[in-house]
């Protein structure tokens, strides 16, 4: 297949590239690459890019295409926060704008990335596609509204996946520290606290971002009938954790570290397990093979090889929120994050030695 993947060279998407060209599909990025320097080891694929914002995307960039895969937007809840109004604008309105573009520019498949947060407070319970969405951040909110209009596009021409995904672990090239195994990897590994912000109770549903990007290419190789107006949970099949589990892997696995809770450790409202059932009945192509424990493993490792400071994964090094603040600041990007005129080629600074990035661009 002809794949446009949005979002290409973000944390999900510099895992997904690689396993798609694995696998022979033809691929394109559509990136501005707001986080070029956050680059954390391994290489970037080389893929054409049409870098562009997803706000101005027309029918004309994606013409010829067979699926296009949107993951670009605010990657959390912190940076949601920064500004609701755009956060709205990027994760709702152009997300189905890029989707109503592909459906007049004939691509028969659109698949999103959303996110289990669209469940918000559980209370712990399992949930599975059919439970109500409680959405409690402006990321959250924006991701839902982007389903309800998404959804309303899919018909016989135009399949329409939703793709909510557990929250991500594991190391990819544009790792981000801000989830939290990757978190709680980092801390012990610079510290020998593993630092828990939350008192340990919450239930979360992790899946590693290679399993993520495995259920993107089951889906887009699956029979459209099989997958058109679908909302898929996508996570290996007990993988739910309380925070307090994770912390415990993480202590088994990086020598001489401890657990500590932060001072103000309150319980977490987004709290919840999620079911799989429906993904693993209707793709059974799809073989996620992560399980926590190796990722605390992988990250662990990466993370010893290549080195990491306390202040740089949770400063603007690496963490999305402060990076964006810093890009602001510095006058790269505006206040509705929107990059600069004329600062598409502004350096790839603090790059790690073997964080070498190959990018074609494709004028747009």
């Amino acid at each position: 297949m002809k794949v446009l993947v949005t979002g290409h060279l973000g944390y999900i998407g510099t895992s997904l590239v690689p396993l798609l060209l694995a696998r022979g599909h033809d691929v394109t990025g559509l990136d501005i690459d707001l986080f070029r320097r956050c680059t954390f080891g391994g290489t970037i694929a080389d893929v054409p890019n049409i870098c562009k914002d997803i706000r101005d995307v027309k029918p004309a960039d994606l013409h010829g295409f067979d699926c296009v895969m949107h993951l670009a937007g605010l990657c959390n809840d912190p940076l949601g926060d920064l500004n609701p109004a755009a956060t709205d604008e990027i994760n709702h309105i152009a997300a189905v704008r890029v989707a109503r573009a592909a459906r007049e520019a004939g691509v028969p498949k659109f698949i999103f990335s959303s996110t289990v947060l669209t469940y918000g407070a559980g209370g712990g319970i399992e949930v599975d596609e059919t439970c109500p969405l409680n959405p409690l951040t402006p990321y959250a909110r924006a991701k839902v509204d982007a389903e309800k209009g998404l959804l309303a596009l899919s018909d016989d021409s135009f399949a329409v996946t939703i793709l909510r995904n557990a929250t991500a672990f594991g190391w990819s090239p544009r790792i981000r520290f801000d989830l939290v195994l990757n978190n709680l990897v980092a801390w012990a590994c610079t510290t020998g606290r593993i630092y828990m912000k939350s008192d340990g109770t919450p239930w979360r549903p992790i899946v590693h971002v290679e399993d993520i990007a495995r259920a993107f290419i089951a889906t887009a190789e699956a029979p459209a009938d099989v997958v058109a107006g679908q909302v898929l949970n996508v996570a290996k099949p007990g993988e739910n954790y309380q925070v307090r589990d994770i912390a415990s892997l993480v202590a088994s696995t990086v020598p001489d570290s401890r657990i500590e809770y932060a001072p103000d450790a309150k319980p977490d409202p987004k709290c919840f397990r999620v079911k799989t059932d429906r993904i693993t009945r209707l793709l059974p192509a799809y073989k996620p093979v992560w399980t926590a424990a190796e990722g605390v493993r992988q990250v662990y490792e990466m993370v010893r090889a290549l080195g990491l400071k306390l202040e740089e994964f949770e400063g603007p090094r690496y963490q999305r929120l402060a990076h964006a603040r810093k890009l602001i600041a510095d006058g790269l990007l505006t206040s509705d994050l929107r990059l600069v005129e004329g600062s598409g080629n502004w350096s790839l600074d603090h790059r790690p030695k073997s964080g070498r990035r190959t990018v074609t661009v494709i004028p747009s």
